[in-house]
C-alpha cells in the first residue's frame, strides 16, 4: 500500500469527491477491478480538468491556458491531454467526460480538417500537429464515439490527413546525409525549420504503424519502416539502442545533440508493437524492439522509477518535459498488451515507477498535489497539468486492457478513414513572420533549450 490519504473506494468503482491529503492506492490489488487505481486516476482527471477552461463561455475549446508567456501550456499539450483522457475512459469505463473530449477534439481540427488550424501556423511543428493525430488514433482504437455526422469528420481520416501531409517531401530534407527525414517545423518561415530532430519522425513512425495495423496494410507498414532505417542511418538511433534528439541541416545531420527524452523511444516502441502484433510476431519488427526496448527500460527507469535524465538531473525541465513520463508509461503498457512477449520486462517497472509517482504526491493547496521528481519520494513543491498528466499516465499503465482490445477495422473499429485525406501546404494560410524563442510552441521546444546549453552538456549522461 502506498500512502495517499484515506482509501477512496471499498469494492466500488464509483469515486467519492474531494479527499483531504494525497491519494491512496493499493498496488497489490490490481487486475480486473483495481478499484483504488481507478479512484486515484479519477481524482487526477479532476485535477487536470480544473486547469482546463476551454469549456467555459468565451474560452477556446481544446487547449490549456497559454501559450507562454501568457500562460504555461503550448497548443500540442491539448492533444496530449485528450489522448490521455481517452485512454482513461477506455480503461476505467468512466464516460463522464465524453462531451468535453468530443468538443475539444473537433474544435481544433482546423479549416482543412488536418489538425493544422491557421491561428497556430506561426508556430506549427510537425510534432505539434502529430500529437493531435495520435489522439485521434486513440479515439479510433478505443471505440470513442465517432463525431456527429453533420460535422463530416472521421478520426482515422484526421490521422491520415496528418500522415499524408507529413509524407510530402516539401516537409522533408531532400539532399545529403539528412535526406528523407522530416523537419521539426511544418512551415519554412518558422524558426526551427533547419533543425532535423527525432520527435516529428518518431511521431510519424507511430502514426503510420498504427494506421497500418488498423487497416492491416503491410505496404504501409513497410513504408513506415523506412523512417526507422533513416533514423538508424543518421545515428539518431545508435548501436546500443539510445535514441538522441537530433541535429541541424547545416551540419548535414552529423553533429548530433545527444540529449535523450523518453517520449522518442516510447513512440518507436509502441509503433513497433503495433507492427509486431499485426504481423503475428514477425522478427522484422521484433528485432527492432529487442534493439531499443532494453536500453529504454535501463536508461529511463533507474532503480525502477521513471526519470528524465536530460532535464531532471539539472533541474531544467520545461513545462513540456513534465508530461513525458506519462507518455512513457502509457505507451509501454500498450506495448506489453500488443506484444506480450515483452510484458514481463515492462510491467514490473511500470508498477514500481507508479508507486514512486504516487508516493511523492502530498497534501497541498488542492489536497493532493503531485510533482515530477518521483525518485525523491518527496513532493517537489511544483504541480501543474503536465505533472498530473504524468502521474495519471503511470496509474493508467497498471490497468488491464478491456476484452475488446486495441480496435482495428476488422475487430470493432467504427472509424472508416480516408486514404486521400490531407492537403497541400500551399492551401494553408501563409506563415506569420518568424517568432522569437520565447514564443515558440510545440513539443520540440526542448530542442533549442538544450542546444543553447551546448551540445556537449549531455554527452556524459548514461548508465
Amino acid at each position: 500500500m502506498v500512502r495517499l490519504s484515506s482509501l477512496l473506494v471499498a469494492g466500488l468503482s464509483v469515486v467519492p469527491g474531494r479527499v483531504l491529503g494525497a491519494l491512496e492506492v493499493d498496488f497489490e490489488s490490481l487486475g480486473m477491478f483495481a478499484y483504488s487505481i481507478k479512484a486515484a486516476a479519477k481524482l487526477k482527471v479532476e485535477d487536470l480538468l480544473a486547469v482546463y477552461r476551454g469549456d467555459e463561455p468565451g474560452m477556446i475549446p481544446g487547449i490549456l491556458p497559454g501559450p507562454p508567456p501568457a500562460d504555461d501550456y503550448y497548443w500540442w499539450i491539448g492533444g496530449a491531454l485528450w489522448g490521455t483522457l481517452m485512454d482513461y475512459r477506455y480503461l476505467t469505463k468512466d464516460t463522464a467526460y465524453d462531451a468535453t473530449i468530443m468538443q475539444a477534439m473537433t474544435w481544433q481540427v482546423g479549416e482543412l480538417k488536418d489538425y493544422m488550424p491557421s491561428n497556430w501556423s506561426a508556430s506549427m511543428g510537425n510534432d505539434d500537429q502529430a500529437f493531435w493525430a495520435l489522439a485521434a488514433l486513440t479515439a479510433a482504437e478505443t471505440g470513442f464515439a465517432d463525431p456527429p455526422e453533420e460535422m463530416k469528420l472521421d478520426w482515422l481520416a484526421l490521422a491520415q490527413a496528418v500522415f499524408n501531409e507529413q509524407t510530402n517531401k516539401d516537409r522533408r530534407i531532400n539532399y545529403g546525409n539528412c535526406n528523407g527525414l522530416l523537419r521539426w517545423q511544418a512551415i519554412n518561415l518558422n524558426n526551427g525549420w533547419d533543425y532535423i530532430n527525432t520527435i516529428p519522425n518518431t511521431c510519424y513512425f507511430n502514426i503510420g504503424a498504427r494506421l497500418a495495423r488498423y487497416f492491416d496494410n503491410s505496404t504501409l507498414a513497410d513504408k513506415v519502416g523506412e523512417t526507422w532505417d533513416l533514423l538508424v542511418g543518421v545515428k539518431y538511433i545508435d548501436d546500443e539502442g539510445n535514441v538522441y534528439d537530433g541535429a541541424h541541416e547545416g551540419d548535414d545531420c552529423t553533429i548530433i545533440n545527444r540529449a535523450q527524452f523518453s517520449y522518442n523511444p516510447a513512440l518507436l516502441i509502441q509503433g513497433l508493437a503495433h507492427l509486431y502484433n499485426m504481423s503475428d510476431g514477425d522478427q522484422k519488427w521484433g528485432s527492432k524492439l529487442d534493439h531499443i526496448l532494453p536500453r529504454t527500460l535501463e536508461f529511463f527507469f533507474p532503480n525502477g522509477t521513471a526519470y528524465e535524465w536530460s532535464c531532471e538531473r539539472e533541474g531544467s525541465c520545461t513545462t513540456d518535459m513534465l508530461s513525458f513520463k506519462g507518455f512513457l508509461h502509457r505507451w509501454l503498457a500498450n506495448t506489453a498488451y500488443l506484444a506480450p512477449k515483452y510484458a514481463d520486462k515492462i510491467m514490473p517497472l511500470l508498477k514500481s515507477s507508479a508507486k514512486s509517482a504516487v508516493s511523492q504526491c502530498t497534501a497541498g493547496a488542492n489536497g493532493r498535489a503531485c510533482g515530477f521528481r518521483w525518485t525523491s519520494g518527496v513532493y517537489d513543491g511544483k504541480t501543474g497539468a503536465c505533472q498530473d498528466m504524468s502521474v495519471l499516465g503511470a496509474l493508467l499503465s497498471l490497468l488491464p486492457t478491456p476484452g475488446t482490445g486495441v480496435l482495428t477495422s476488422n475487430s470493432g473499429g467504427t472509424s472508416k478513414g480516408d486514404p486521400n485525406a490531407g492537403s497541400d501546404l500551399s492551401e494553408h494560410i501563409p506563415a506569420l513572420p518568424p517568432i522569437t524563442t520565447g514564443d515558440r510552441a510545440g513539443a520540440g521546444i526542448i530542442t533549442l533549450i538544450v542546444l543553447a546549453a551546448g551540445l556537449g552538456v549531455y554527452s556524459w549522461i548514461g548508465l
